[in-house]
């Protein structure tokens, strides 16, 4: 059976991206969960650096301007890190990486979308960071590119404001 992809629908456009439940089932199958249950619609893009990465995800992003956008946990809590050995997949451009607060099993709802290749963010390299890879954008990579140049104030928020209108999961 084929993987899961989702609509991703923004003020700035539409991508698609494919989840990797077949490599990645706690986290992949995480944010399909969310993205069901309506979760991301209507949140904003809360961090933005350009030549790195776009991040999302955080229930305090409904408003916009909350400077509590990036520290939310999602409903169920945090999940477990997924390190599979078979799955190595590295930050390359234009997947999504869960994001965490660097301690083990923070991970939640949050998470980012490389636009560089960020290999030192793997969970397979030496080093604090441990960021597992489960989606890759497969349509509208010219949005994403749009999403990552856009203009930010300090503190990389977009401005103005970036919505994700509604997140839609078509099974595979």
């Amino acid at each position: 059976m084929a993987n899961p992809t989702a609509l991703c629908e923004t003020s700035l456009g539409s991508f698609r991206v494919e989840l990797f439940v077949d490599k990645m089932p706690i986290t992949a199958s995480n944010f399909v969960k969310l993205a069901k249950s309506g979760f991301y619609d209507g949140l904003h893009f809360h961090r933005i650096i350009k030549n790195f990465m776009i991040q999302f995800g955080c229930p305090n992003s409904k408003d916009p301007n909350s400077r509590l956008a990036g520290t939310g946990d999602g409903p169920d809590g945090t999940i477990q890190d997924e390190h599979p050995e078979n799955a190595k997949l590295s930050n390359e451009p234009m997947t999504l990486s869960m994001a965490n607060t660097g301690r083990p099993n923070s991970g939640s709802c949050q998470f980012f979308i490389n636009t560089v290749h960020n290999s030192y963010l793997d969970w397979f390299t030496p080093g604090q960071s441990k960021h597992p890879v489960f989606g890759k954008v497969i349509e509208g990579q010219d949005v994403v590119t749009k999403l990552g140049t856009a203009p930010t104030v300090p503190g990389d928020r977009p401005n103005p404001p970036i919505q994700m209108i509604r997140v839609t999961v078509q099974e595979g």
